[in-house]
């Protein structure tokens, strides 16, 4: 069996890391996990507090100078623009750790509304504290990735420190090195970064980050865009002021169409926040006075993701590990991402593996998840495996390539996605015509025989019924022998 996992790689239990409070990350493929920097503010531990304060404190600075007028394009992509912390192998980067970082959307983002959004940065009058996630409620295209990278960026001497202290105790020392870490402590009067040194897990030639679990969540941060448009209803009745609650509610109504539909109504409450973007103030308050939920909630999807992520996709790998052929390597992009498919169709649907998409008896049903799998299945290739390619049309799912001339696009997706019959007819052809690849395979995976039924009409209208490079998962659970005859 190959070793994937933290604890596989460095030889410690999985006890010790669940006992130390670690995270056991997987060395080949991030983890959609994300830094939640509510859980900083929110802890009882003195420490989270104060890293939370620092992200506060560095964001002042980025006012302060924002306000002398001293915010030039160098400084902003300086100050602004974090590599993403690839070490700590969480994210959404499923190629290996590789991850984008905050380019400068996210810098210029930040800095244009340091003036309006932040400008009262440790003097709320409304919220307990200062919240850095109130930039995703009112910019699009900045969301939990981004929020992360920030958080982790700013905290990422505390990483070190957590696992250095794991690495002393329970890594051997071959397996640790000291490593110099970059931009660990901010200098205000020079506006500079200095590193670290750290004695770090040490793993084909870089160090390994581990991260607390109480720090961590997924899906979304706790204050984040949908639910504040989802929980829109219970925010006005908040206002104190009588007189602005009114008008709150009577610019609401003016903008809301007659039996709005969902994305009418999401449209009308982004309208009138930024009207009266004191909105934003009072749900994040909500928050403020719902954060044990959010802890509970975290927790519960780590917990999850642990089961998930870990215990049976460590299955997975191992039925990986019984095939003799697995790391045998056809001479062609197309030949290799057929088989690889094929393989990764048989494990699912004869050797067990559909039961990796399952918890608590239910399919989790997200494209991501078969993402991942699909990654692990090129473990040890020599072809390259890029993930969510963008030639300019946007992104693919994985392009695989043997060279410049080579080059075979992969889609993969859920049965029950809506969007499938457009992305059959044209996504995928787009993203062939742009990469300039040869070849163009489609996943389907279905987990009920409605699905099927649904795939196979939708081939049908459009003709690819025999397709030859459409291939169907079946991950049902009822058409499937017994644990015990499997």
């Amino acid at each position: 069996m190959q070793h994937l996992y933290f604890n596989d790689v460095f030889g410690v239990s999985e006890d010790d890391l669940e006992a130390y409070g670690a995270f056991n990350v997987s060395l080949v493929v991030d983890l959609p996990l994300f830094v939640d920097p509510f859980l900083l503010f929110n802890s009882e531990k003195s420490e989270y507090q104060e890293l939370h304060q620092r992200i506060i404190g560095y964001l002042r600075y980025l006012r302060e100078l924002a306000s002398a007028g001293q915010l030039t394009a160098g400084r902003v992509k300086n100050l602004f623009c974090f590599p993403e912390v690839r070490e700590n192998w969480l994210g959404f980067s499923l190629t290996d750790n590789r991850g984008r970082g905050l380019g400068m959307d996210f810098a210029n983002a930040l800095a244009e509304n340091l003036h309006s959004l932040f400008i009262d940065f440790g003097e709320e009058e409304i919220t307990k504290g200062s919240h850095l996630e109130k930039l995703c409620l009112i910019r699009e295209g900045v969301g939990r990735d981004m929020i992360s990278d920030f958080t982790t960026n700013l905290i990422l001497r505390h990483l070190c420190e957590f696992t250095q202290g794991f690495a002393m105790k329970y890594i051997a020392p071959e397996l640790r090195s000291e490593f110099a870490v970059n931009r660990i402590e901010f200098n205000t009067t020079t506006g500079s970064w200095s590193p670290g040194r750290f004695i770090l897990p040490k793993h084909e030639g870089d160090y390994v980050l581990l991260t607390p679990k109480d720090i961590l969540t997924k899906d979304d941060t706790w204050i984040n865009k949908e639910d504040f448009v989802r929980e829109y209803d219970d925010i006005p009745t908040a206002i104190g002021d009588r007189e602005l609650r009114a008008q709150v509610e009577a610019y609401f109504r003016s903008v809301l169409p007659r039996n709005p539909k969902q994305r009418e109504r999401a449209d009308a409450v982004r309208k009138t926040a930024l009207r009266y973007p004191v909105l934003y103030d009072y749900f994040i308050k909500w928050k403020e006075d719902h954060g044990d939920d959010a802890e509970q909630r975290s927790m519960e999807k780590v917990e999850i993701s642990h089961s998930f992520y870990v215990r049976q996709f460590r299955e997975f790998i191992t039925l990986l590990g019984r095939v003799s052929e697995f790391y045998r390597e056809p001479r062609t992009s197309k030949q290799a991402t057929v088989e690889k498919v094929l393989f990764l169709k048989d494990v699912i649907e004869n050797k067990g593996g559909f039961r990796s998409f399952y918890f608590d008896g239910e399919p989790m049903r997200r494209e991501e998840d078969l993402k991942i799998m699909f990654r692990l299945v090129w473990h040890k290739t020599n072809y390259d495996v890029s993930r969510e390619v963008n030639d300019g049309r946007g992104p693919a799912d994985f392009k695989i390539s043997n060279g410049a001339l080579d080059k075979t696009i992969v889609e993969m997706k859920l049965a029950s996605n809506t969007a499938l019959a457009r992305n059959l007819e044209k996504q995928v052809e787009i993203y062939q015509k742009a990469s300039d690849a040869e070849s163009a395979i489609k996943v389907i995976i279905y987990f009920t025989a409605g699905e099927l039924r649904r795939v196979e009409g939708i081939l049908s209208e459009m003709g690819l019924s025999t397709c030859p490079d459409i291939f169907l998962i079946d991950a049902r659970d009822d058409n499937k022998p017994s644990a015990s005859k499997a």
